[in-house]
C-alpha cells in the first residue's frame, strides 16, 4: 500500500500524454524513415547549423551518448555532415545536408499534423493556461532536483 493513489499522482498523468504523443509522432515519423529522436536532432540542427553534439543533447534532452547514436545513424544516412571546427579540432560541427533537409521537410509536415491537431483540442485559453501549468511544472520540479 502506498500513501498516494496512481490516480493522484500529477507524474503518472504527465507521463501518460508524454508517452501518447511519442507513440503517435512514432507512428506518422515512420513513413519518413526517422525516429522521433532523430527528428528532433534535425529540427534543432536546422535551426542551429554547426552546433555540437553535447549542445544538440542539450537541446533534446537526451545524454551526449545518445546523441552521438543518433548522430551516427543520421551520418551513416547522409542526413548530416560532422566536420571538425575551424578552431577546436576535437569539436564536431554538424549539419544537414541537402539530403537531411528533404528528410526534414517531410518529417515536420508529419509532426506538424500531430501538433496541431493537439493545438486543436483547446481554446486559445486553455492552451495558454495549459502551457502556464507545464511552465509551472517544470520550474516546480527543477528547484526540487536534489
Amino acid at each position: 500500500m502506498t500513501s498516494m493513489p496512481a490516480s493522484e499522482r500529477l507524474g503518472s498523468h504527465l507521463k501518460r500524454a508524454e508517452q501518447a504523443l511519442n507513440t503517435t509522432k512514432t507512428a506518422v515519423l515512420k513513413p519518413a524513415g526517422v525516429t522521433v529522436a532523430q527528428y528532433g536532432a534535425l529540427l534543432h540542427l536546422s535551426a542551429n547549423p554547426g552546433i555540437s553534439a553535447a549542445a544538440l543533447a542539450r537541446l533534446c534532452g537526451v545524454t551526449p551518448p545518445t546523441m552521438n547514436t543518433v548522430l551516427n545513424n543520421l551520418q551513416d544516412r547522409a542526413l548530416i555532415e560532422r566536420t571538425p571546427h575551424e578552431w577546436h579540432r576535437n569539436v564536431l560541427e554538424t549539419r544537414l545536408t541537402d539530403e537531411g533537409r528533404a528528410v526534414l521537410a517531410d518529417a515536420d509536415t508529419r509532426a506538424v499534423r500531430v501538433e496541431r491537431a493537439l493545438a486543436a483540442e483547446f481554446t486559445d485559453e486553455e492552451r495558454a493556461a495549459l502551457v502556464g501549468l507545464l511552465a509551472r511544472c517544470v520550474d516546480l520540479l527543477e528547484r526540487e532536483r536534489p
